[in-house]
């Protein structure tokens, strides 16, 4: 029987995640998952893809505090229920999307160290971000993930792709928010819908990778792996894959430990042997 083996919430998008027991979901998905999220001078948001020493940036939740810290920085503590800033329209790929203004000073510690003009923001508790509709139901919702509010992969898929590598990678690498265990590899490209402590997850759509993964999570540097085995095995339609995207029915708690109950299964998503 499939278990749930890891969690992880990411506070601010492309920077560290944190792993949890267990954790709350809401509307938006994991409670404060990518509620925050740096921007530049566009308001267009930044990821590892521009800049990888955001990999090094730790984020660390308190009952009232997000505190983040960087090599040769000071901790910079944060209120993890904000109020206040500025509106500003923000890009997330194709989506435009209300946040808010966090401080100058995070503006300034981030900037510092990310030796870039950035700006940080928060998605506030009453806007709604629409997941796009080709995939989801009109209640869908997410704050600033790329597109979906879940990421879940099996630890045999990367068990599997580990096997290709001559240094075997770390989960940290794909960001997954959710991490099954006790199940084939690759068994989540055919799940369709799942129930983990009576919620239920769909899973429309295989993610597609970029170039996240070849960041080393621990010092920031590019490597060619575990991209190029990848585009070896997992590659379909001029992309690569890894793990399946999900939205989900409720709000709850989801806690490792919990039985994966699959409701629904289908031909492999991608079509990969």
């Amino acid at each position: 029987m499939p278990i749930l083996s890891q969690i992880y919430v990411y506070p601010v998008k492309s920077l560290a995640g944190i792993a949890v027991t267990e954790w709350p979901v809401n509307n938006n998905g994991l409670r404060f998952d990518r509620k925050w999220m740096l921007v530049d001078a566009q308001q267009q948001f930044l990821s590892q893809r521009s800049l990888p020493k955001m990999a090094l940036i730790k984020t660390r939740i308190e009952p009232d505090e997000l505190i983040l810290s960087a090599p040769g920085q000071p901790p910079l503590v944060l209120p993890l229920h904000p109020s206040g800033g500025d509106g500003i329209e923000v890009g997330i790929w194709h989506d435009r999307c209300l946040a808010k203004t966090v401080s100058s000073a995070a503006d300034e510690w981030l900037g510092r160290f990310l030796q870039t003009d950035c700006r940080l923001v928060y998605h506030p508790d009453d806007q709604i971000r629409q997941v796009d509709q080709r995939y989801a139901q009109a209640p869908d919702q997410t704050a600033f993930s790329d597109g979906f509010p879940f990421l879940v992969v099996s630890e045999n898929s990367l068990n599997a792709l580990n096997r290709l590598l001559e240094t075997p990678v770390s989960m940290q690498r794909f960001r997954p928010n959710l991490v099954v265990a006790d199940c084939e590899s690759y068994a989540e490209d055919r799940w369709r819908r799942i129930k983990i402590n009576q919620i239920d997850f769909r899973l429309p759509k295989p993610c597609s990778r970029c170039a996240v993964p070849g960041i080393d999570p621990e010092t920031a540097v590019r490597n060619k792996e575990p991209l190029a085995a990848l585009n070896r095995a997992r590659r379909w339609d001029g992309k690569v894959y890894f793990g399946q995207n999900a939205l989900h029915d409720r709000a709850g708690k989801l806690a490792v430990g919990d039985r994966v109950d699959i409701l629904e299964a289908g031909d492999k998503q991608p079509p990969l042997s």
